[in-house]
């Protein structure tokens, strides 16, 4: 079928309607035979965020093609069956048509070159909608490259499974880097000048390499949490983090396996940094795998490498993170998330201090420093079946419990000189710190996320704040509970006695003011003012005590004729 230039017009869509099934009961939505889900556009955009923001746009990019060419090979078998009996077009055209009924973005095919005999493919079409691209504007802007990654690993995965030969789409305008609309272009892999590139995207071995320069790609976060890590910049005014940093110098004398527990955010890394620097391996390499970032069929060959051969697309020998490691310490995070193949061959590591490459059969020899760190209870899980309890054992030798902040709230005000200074190099700022209220606030917080949590904080705060001022808590303390003050007030007889709360001064304030007839312009003119005089005249400081933005008074001293 060949056509340009007119307009099309799809099959009748009812056959896809009627595949769709909601079984509100049991908790299931089927096309066909096909179990699908329901997923907020926003909440596919967050975990695109977290995937740039973890691994860095082109591992990202690969990860989110590989899902929609993953999606696309079940509907491109789907298509087929559910048109058998009807023209190829028609069938072909099924993908588009589910695109649009799932809400992911509108195809309209601008030109089809296709011979489904002789498998020649041309094929040009314009996205309206696309839901990635309005994501990533939503989060990041405009891009400088286009941004519907899982679309186009869609388009190719379903033309190729569809056309049965390599079928790869690129996507030549894109809303998300400023055109007028997307539009793809698609034809045989061969035909394509980058067709090496474009073959990459999409392999195994190719993620697996990405994964394997991770370090690179997020060298400059890297430099940021070893200089954290250092012990001297480690804030410990808590006995709890003291103690912490004796334990610490104590395991760096020796080589002992080191299991850091703890919460999500307090910090495992930047302390396992700490120790790596402290020991006698401090020149040696310090090597950092999430195991929770692994996909299952990785995690094998990532941490001990592979031999060519070792699996269908891998080319060329590779060198896992326990040989990168040799001579310094292995790190690995989230350790309850291996699956039981993986436990196996890392009790076998630790207890031998050797392994196999995946598909390999020489043995290899590391001497490497191992610091393990969860925040699962490991214990619980040997109880249920789910981690292996002789490799719990192995690496309990030297347990470390890094306390959640709400344990050690005396390291705040240290953390937050640290992350203002941070954020105040990076963005070319002055911000002198919190103001009272802030750390107040701060103080009385539970900190679900922890330190993490502290320092994407006070980095917004910085955005925000003014030069030469302080991080107000209307600028970043949105949710936080506001404590409530109690306090001593002179009772009708002379003797203090206990105040009313905050919400009835005020209270006993408005009824006054709209008793005494003052008009609003007048009360405000007077409260600035007295403002201004206690501030000695600084408009920041008055800002300040009065909990607005400086050009927010800025703009009512000049209105009410004060400035």
């Amino acid at each position: 079928m060949s056509g340009q230039g007119k307009k099309f017009t799809y099959p009748s869509n009812q056959d896809l309607k009627a595949m769709i099934r909601f079984e509100g009961d049991s908790g299931n939505i089927w096309l066909g035979q096909q179990r699908m889900i329901l997923l907020h556009a926003s909440a596919f955009g967050s975990m695109r965020s977290e995937l740039i923001e973890s691994f860095g746009e082109d591992y990202a990019r690969g990860i989110l093609m590989r899902m929609g060419y993953a999606a696309a090979q079940s509907d491109a078998q789907l298509a087929r069956q559910i048109r058998a009996d009807d023209d190829l077009m028609d069938a072909f055209l099924v993908g588009p048509q589910l695109h649009a009924l799932e809400g992911v973005v509108s195809v309209e095919p601008v030109r089809m070159d296709i011979d489904f005999a002789s498998g020649h493919f041309y094929g040009e079409f314009t996205w309206k909608n696309s839901f990635e691209a309005a994501e990533h504007m939503r989060l990041y802007g405009l891009s400088d490259h286009a941004v519907c990654w899982n679309l186009l690993g869609y388009a190719t995965g379903y033309t190729s499974t569809f056309m049965g030969r390599p079928v790869y789409f690129k996507e030549v305008e894109c809303v998300g880097k400023g055109d007028k609309q997307c539009r793809i272009i698609g034809k045989p892999l061969e035909e394509w000048e980058d067709a090496d590139e474009l073959q990459q995207l999409f392999s195994l071995n190719s993620m697996a390499q990405k994964l394997h320069s991770l370090e690179e790609e997020v060298q400059f976060l890297r430099k940021e949490i070893t200089a954290c890590a250092r012990p001297e910049n480690i804030i410990a005014e808590s006995p709890q983090i003291k103690e912490i940093m004796y334990l610490l110098h104590k395991a760096a004398e020796t080589d002992v396996t080191v299991l850091m527990l703890g919460e999500t955010g307090v910090g495992k890394e930047v302390f396992s940094q700490a120790l790596h620097r402290m020991g006698k391996r401090r020149d040696g390499p310090f090597i950092a795998v999430n195991c929770a970032a692994l996909p299952r069929e990785l995690v094998e060959s990532e941490l001990f490498g592979v031999e060519k051969g070792g699996y269908t697309s891998a080319d060329k020998s590779r060198p896992g993170r326990f040989e990168r490691a040799d001579g310094g310490t292995l790190f690995l995070d989230e350790l309850g998330e291996l699956n039981a193949r993986a436990q196996a061959k890392l009790l076998r590591a630790i207890q031998t201090g050797e392994f196999e490459r995946v598909g390999g059969t020489k043995k290899i020899k590391v001497d490497v420093r191992l610091i393990a760190a969860t925040n699962a209870n490991l214990l619980e899980m040997v109880r249920d079946g789910r981690f292996r309890a002789d490799l719990y054992y192995r690496l309990n030798v030297f347990p470390i419990t890094i306390p959640p902040l709400r344990e050690r709230r005396t390291d705040i005000p240290g953390l937050i000189r640290k992350f203002i200074d941070k954020y105040n190099g990076k963005y070319g700022k002055q911000v002198l710190g919190v103001t009272d209220d802030t750390l107040r606030r701060f103080s009385a917080y539970q900190w679900p996320g922890n330190i993490r949590e502290l320092e994407n904080i006070l980095e917004r705060g910085v955005i925000l704040a003014e030069n030469d001022a302080r991080i107000e808590s209307t600028h970043i303390c949105l949710g936080m509970p506001h404590p409530t003050d109690e306090f001593m007030v002179i009772g009708k007889d002379g003797n203090l006695e206990p105040g009313a709360t905050s919400p009835d001064v005020l209270e006993d304030l408005l009824t006054r003011m709209i008793q005494s007839g003052i008009d609003f312009e007048t009360l405000e003119k007077q409260i600035l003012d007295k403002a201004l005089q206690k501030a000695g005249g600084n408009v920041l400081e008055t800002a300040r005590m009065l909990g607005i933005s400086g050009p927010q008074c800025r703009y009512r001293l000049k209105k009410l004729g004060l400035a």
